[in-house]
């Protein structure tokens, strides 16, 4: 892999995918139940039918247009470590790889200010039930023309169709960046606080990142009153629960430490499963023809529904 670099933000970094995609989807094939795997670390593949493997590796990093291609196979901290060589980064969920975080569609704890990962994913070519090779989306940021595919396969589980290859739009590293804790109302600090890139928040303590200018952050948290934190809590053994933002108050008269809210975005990280979900009638109805158009017969990854074991957010 090369790097090259110079002021004017131009670096490039290029490299290779370990297979092509249109030998991945001649290993997808055009019958037969399949799963894809990837490395276990959100689920996995269906157990008990025959699994294929997207390709790895970065193919290049363009700094000047903001945006990393790698196959779908590619661990999300090689992405991370690549960019970081070009003062970048990307908003995806550390550990597994690329394709997993796109598939499962669950954002980072940064959406508060960063967005959604559904917005992360420009261009994606993507093997379907028949086994064809389909590309979706654009390789640049204004990328507007036609059915936007790409939202539609982040959080879909494989179910639509298998990643093969991605475009990511990245995002530069801010100078500075820290988390912070306080015991003030994490309502109020949303409120009060300029452009806060996550408030998580336990029933106790509230944890703020900061992100921007050194100066910009000494000051902010000495008028908040916000003292520096080693990093945010431990989410690990956490499911996600998904409540519309607004109903997050309710979680006042909750036990304190059974819970972190992710404050301004409604995901709560809870211990317990999150119980399936029973959505409208009417968009199961929609899921259903646009899974039926998508793959007929049900071999991708059978037996995962997006709409009961959750969605993008």
């Amino acid at each position: 892999m090369g790097v090259s670099a110079d002021t004017n933000a131009t670096a490039t970094v290029d490299g290779a995918m370990d297979q092509s995609v249109d030998e991945f989807a001649a290993a997808v094939g055009t019958s037969g139940p399949v799963s894809v795997a990837g490395m276990a670390t959100r689920g996995g593949a269906v157990e008990g039918i025959r699994t294929v493997r997207a390709p790895a590796g970065i193919v290049r990093v363009d700094a000047a247009e903001m945006v990393v291609e790698c196959g779908a196979a590619t661990p999300v901290a090689d992405v991370h470590r690549a960019l970081a060589e070009v003062g970048q980064t990307v908003s995806m969920p550390p550990g597994g790889t690329v394709g997993g975080a796109l598939a499962v569609g669950a954002s980072d704890v940064t959406r508060l200010g960063h967005g959604p990962l559904r917005d992360v994913l420009l261009q994606t070519r993507f093997v379907g039930a028949g086994g064809a090779v389909t590309k979706a989306g654009g390789p640049t940021v204004k990328n507007v023309s036609g059915f936007d595919l790409c939202r539609l396969l982040v959080g879909s589980r494989g179910t639509l169709g298998f990643l093969g290859d991605v475009i990511l739009r990245t995002r530069p590293l801010p100078p500075a960046s820290g988390w912070c804790t306080s015991t003030r109302d994490p309502f109020e600090l949303l409120a009060t606080l300029y452009r806060p890139v996550s408030i998580l928040w336990d029933g106790t303590t509230t944890w703020i990142r900061l992100d921007g200018d050194p100066g910009d952050l000494e000051s902010t948290m000495a008028s908040s009153g916000l003292e520096a934190a080693d990093g945010p809590p431990n989410l690990s053994g956490r499911h996600r629960w998904s409540f519309p933002p607004a109903e997050l108050v309710d979680l006042r008269d909750a036990e304190p430490g059974s819970f972190v809210a992710e404050i301004g975005v409604g995901v709560v990280h809870r211990r317990e499963v999150a119980p399936d979900r029973r959505p409208d009638p009417a968009i199961r109805s929609l899921h259903d023809r646009i899974k039926n158009q998508f793959d007929p017969t049900a071999r991708l990854n059978p037996g995962i529904d997006p709409l009961s074991t959750g969605a993008a957010s």
